[in-house]
């Protein structure tokens, strides 16, 4: 088969083989590999947050009110962190959440703001995601790290850059 005008020539896709060996990587399909990589981290990393009561969205909320800029207010937090979510709503819950934890508070202006329990909450986490990164890149010096991410994020690229627009 001849490659498409402006392509390059390609390797053939074969099938999803957990036990493909290294000479048959490169046949592998990234969205399989990527999806496994992805569900085997977030669910790693949301049951460690589970073991000590909480979620990685209150983890997301309560990094980007402590983000160094100015106080954000809920409507702000809940459209930055959205994309991230499992739904529409997810974030604006994890905010009522949180200020009922009494992790967050708002000032006069309903901007938010962490409390001192909330600063603690943060650093603490901060402290397992860290370790849970640990387990991650064991053995996976920085500079594959570097190389895995660099090629996702141009197969990204490619996509959108593929991907046909709408009027």
């Amino acid at each position: 088969m001849e490659p498409l005008t402006g392509t390059t020539p390609t390797t053939d896709q074969a099938p999803a083989d957990p036990a493909a060996t290294d000479d048959m990587l490169a046949t592998q399909p990234i969205g399989y590999w990527s999806g496994l990589a992805h569900t085997a981290v977030t669910r790693q990393l949301r049951d460690a947050m589970a073991r000590i009561d909480v979620t990685q969205p209150q983890y997301w909320v309560l990094n980007r009110v402590d983000s160094g800029l100015p106080a954000p207010g809920r409507e702000e937090v809940v459209t930055q962190l959205t994309p991230l979510a499992e739904g529409p709503h997810e974030i604006a819950r994890v905010v009522d959440q949180l200020l009922h934890r009494g992790w967050l508070t708002t000032d006069d202006r309903q901007r938010l703001h962490l409390t001192e329990a909330g600063e603690a909450a943060r650093a603490r986490l901060r402290q397992l995601v860290t370790e849970q990164r640990a387990v991650v890149h064991e053995g996976i010096s920085d500079e594959e790290y570097v190389a895995a991410l660099k090629v996702l994020r141009r197969m990204v690229a490619n996509i959108e850059r593929a991907e046909p627009r709408s009027s």
